[in-house]
């Protein structure tokens, strides 16, 4: 081998050390960090919290949050484009696919909610519900908004 063909070997695999290196770092984001959000009246009913816990990367593409739903609080009908896992922390909450009943979540429940169907989740009427929130993204989309849940439906 040529003296240049060794060369462009040798950067090749610095450089691919380097990237592996990165990956392999771990990274530590401080508790309180990054603000709270108040969940938009556009796709929220009553009050939510949303606190961002990481953002999707191109290594692990899900987007984690731990969401604070207040006694009667909903989210809007919605779909993911790739899925989403729900983790009930605390409290008791409600949700519902499209077409089905509603199921009452309570701490320690996981939902899976499939790519591309439609449902809803938050808190029980009298009763606030926190759950992680773990949402897979692609090109940096990962909810499709729909129409609000009414008061009929979710009293249902």
């Amino acid at each position: 081998m040529t003296s240049r063909v060794l060369l462009l070997l040798l950067t090749a695999t610095l450089t691919a050390q380097s990237a592996l290196a990165a990956e392999t770092t771990q990274e530590v984001a401080r508790a309180g960090s990054q603000a709270s959000i108040l969940g938009p009246a556009a796709f929220f009913t009553g009050q939510v919290r949303i606190d961002p816990l990481w953002p999707a990367n191109t290594t692990l593409t899900t987007a984690g949050a731990m969401v604070t739903f207040e006694p009667g609080a909903r989210s809007a009908w919605h779909t993911h484009p790739l899925g989403q896992r729900l983790v009930v922390m605390s409290g008791v909450g409600l949700t519902q696919q499209w077409g089905q009943p509603i199921q009452e979540l309570r701490p320690g429940d996981v939902v899976w909610c499939p790519p591309g169907i439609k449902h809803w989740h938050g808190a029980a009427p009298t009763t606030a519900m926190t759950h992680l929130a773990v949402t897979g993204t692609q090109a940096g989309h990962n909810v499709d908004w729909l129409e609000q849940v009414s008061d009929e439906q979710y009293a249902h």
